[in-house]
């Protein structure tokens, strides 16, 4: 296999993971395990392939439980939920040290568009048009629900994502 075909099937299992979290977080508030834990399984294979060294590689796990201690920190405030803060640190691993700031960046600037996004959904404008949609949209639309913070992470880890050796 050519490098570019291993690089494309690499970026398409992180991105297919991260976008299948943030649809599953959209649509029922939740974040199954095992795409945390495919996360984290698949880097290891992916980054050997594509040549990465092996202090990168724990440069990076290293980054991956950092981000695990914060993201439980945040848990244990109530800021964000387990699967939140799981997938956080599974992400984190992947984008490494060089990825880290920018993800936390693009992290908060789609929390903070998603946060207007709900907002207006749960307007008394916006939410009589959804009462006739799907449960989940019902859900995302009433005010004082959660906000399912898997889409910013997913958005975060896709944009910071090419700043990690791995892309």
């Amino acid at each position: 296999m050519t490098p570019d075909i291993v690089k494309t099937l690499v970026l398409g299992v992180f991105a297919g993971l991260v976008i299948g979290a943030a649809v599953k977080d959209i649509s029922s508030f939740t974040i199954p395990n095992w795409i945390s834990i495919a996360l984290t399984v698949a880097f290891i294979p992916a980054a050997l392939a594509l040549g990465v060294s092996i202090p990168s590689i724990g440069i990076s796990f290293a980054v991956g439980v950092a981000a695990l201690a914060l993201a439980a920190g945040m848990f244990a405030l109530g800021w964000i939920g387990g699967g939140d803060a799981k997938l956080m640190a599974a992400a984190a691993l992947w984008v490494g040290l060089k990825g880290i700031a920018p993800f936390a960046l693009y992290t908060g600037l789609a929390g903070g568009a998603l946060a207007l996004a709900l907002v207006a959904l749960r307007s008394a404008w916006l939410r009589p048009l959804v009462e006739a949609g799907p449960g989940w949209a019902r859900r995302l639309a009433t005010p004082g629900e959660a906000a399912p913070y898997g889409v910013a992470i997913a958005v975060g880890a896709l944009a910071a994502f090419a700043l990690h050796p791995l892309a």
